[in-house]
């Protein structure tokens, strides 16, 4: 297949960002395509967090553009907040630490975006939830609260919410790195599914044999710049980079 026949949902070209002095995005290019599931990998810092809030324009870039699915911001002028919020709309986020209403059910909660933002008949959302709930394995808590879940049920939830907006592409920020060891698992089996269900998938993430596992596309960034990307088999089994080495030894053997 050519360049040209590739369907890519995500493209993004020298996408900058700093937080006052700090030049967190030093030009950031890359592209997704439709359909697939891509990893970001690299040490603390070093831009992978908001590089995938710039995708979401959670994090405003400060220059570059973005195209993710039909809608295409340049950052390097003012956006209409109503352009900001339809290329908002095209992705769903799913946060390190759940971010669930409290005082909502889990059912309230998967529903809340599309009754309130989406505005769809409350019975097709209502039957859509209960989907995905069947979906992460949550069917019997759809009545809880957040407070009644463990931390892995709690992030599924947080992955059915997202789900529900019907968003083109996927975000995930870390989403084990606050569970136990014991939970991550769950977690990681649901967004394994997704990728093989054909979802197109940007995950941040520190566990690397997941990475392996799940991608097709694997970007490893440091000091603002994507370093080094390729396969897995490319980026992870056989680096180029001392750099990427260095970390993936780190990372793979500790002491």
């Amino acid at each position: 297949m050519t360049e040209e026949q590739i369907e890519y949902r995500v493209t993004a070209e020298g996408v900058k960002k700093a937080f006052g002095d700090n030049q967190v995005l030093k030009g950031v290019s890359f592209k997704v395509e439709q359909g697939t599931a891509t990893t970001i990998i690299g040490p603390s810092g070093s831009g992978k967090t908001t590089l995938l809030r710039t995708l979401n324009a959670l994090d405003r870039a400060d220059a570059g553009v973005i195209r993710v699915d039909d809608v295409e911001l340049d950052f390097s002028k003012p956006q209409p907040k109503s352009e900001v919020r339809r290329f908002q709309s095209r992705s769903g986020f799913v946060f390190q630490s759940h971010n669930l209403f409290p005082h909502k059910t889990v059912l309230e909660n998967i529903t809340e975006g599309p009754l309130i933002v989406q505005k769809r008949p409350k019975d097709v959302v209502i039957s859509e939830a209960v989907e995905l709930l069947e979906q992460v394995g949550l069917a019997a808590k759809r009545d809880q609260y957040p407070y009644q879940l463990s931390g892995g049920q709690q992030q599924r939830v947080g992955i059915a919410r997202a789900l529900a907006l019907k968003p083109k592409l996927v975000l995930f920020d870390e989403p084990t790195s606050a569970l136990d060891p014991e939970l991550v698992g769950e977690v990681l089996s649901v967004i394994k599914d997704l990728a093989v269900e054909g979802w197109t998938l940007v995950i941040v993430t520190h566990e690397i044999q997941f990475a392996k596992q799940v991608s097709h596309q694997v970007l490893f960034t440091d000091q603002g710049i994507i370093l080094e990307r390729g396969t897995p088999d490319e980026v992870i089994g056989d680096p180029k980079e001392e750099r990427t080495r260095q970390f993936l030894q780190r990372i793979l053997n500790p002491l």
